[in-house]
């Protein structure tokens, strides 16, 4: 575990488990892409936010139901579970994407935010993160201060959002030189990203599953 002395270290540790986090291929990362190639940077940048709406919750969820969770996989289980049916319909709107559709999809509601909460809230994950890693280091910057625990939060926060926002603006700026095509075979291979992970989600799930049999 990185050693957090104070608000400089504490914040230092966040941005790097944040940048971390950002840049590391999963759903999140893939549906900014996704969003920003059918709708523009606008909507890709607001599925980065999502971070800021979901981590509160499972922050608190980590700090006090860390010991439950250990002992109830299926808990685990049914998350897992969910978000492998969720990344399931992400896909297919990626895979079902054509250039002859384009327009209808800039004009209809792409409901970024809210695609952004559920892909977060339904990715384990942000719940594994929190429990094995964040909640102890949260735990270790309470001790010297709340200041600490400020920074270690707002480094973290700023960085996994800024980088998934900076991957939308230039996936925008430089996603038309693709050319119509080119967007089309990219909405593609982002739909099979987002079909491996809802592949490995239930790979786990099965192997929860097992464990619990």
């Amino acid at each position: 575990m990185p050693l957090i002395q104070g608000p400089a270290t504490a914040l230092f540790s966040g941005s790097a488990l944040g940048l971390s986090a950002a840049i590391t291929p999963g759903p999140l990362l893939a549906l900014v892409l996704a969003q920003t190639l059918a709708h523009g940077p606008r909507e890709g940048a607001k599925v980065a936010l999502a971070p800021l709406i979901t981590d509160t919750p499972i922050i608190l969820a980590a700090l006090l139901l860390a010991d439950y969770t250990a002992g109830h996989a299926p808990a685990l289980l049914g998350i897992t579970l969910a978000g492998c049916l969720f990344l399931l319909w992400s896909a297919w709107g990626c895979l079902r994407w054509r250039t002859d559709l384009a327009p209808a999809a800039l004009s209809s509601s792409p409901g970024s935010i809210k695609k952004g909460v559920l892909a977060n809230l339904l990715n384990p994950a942000p719940y594994l993160f929190w429990m094995t890693v964040g909640a102890p280091m949260l735990i270790r910057a309470g001790e010297t201060g709340w200041a600490t625990v400020v920074c270690f939060l707002g480094g973290f926060s700023l960085t996994v959002v800024g980088a998934k926002a900076l991957a939308a603006v230039l996936t925008g700026r430089f996603g038309p030189m693709l050319g119509s095509r080119g967007y089309a075979w990219l909405m593609r291979g982002l739909g099979a990203m987002l079909l491996a992970y809802a592949a490995l989600f239930a790979r786990d799930a099965w192997a929860m599953l097992s464990a619990l049999s």
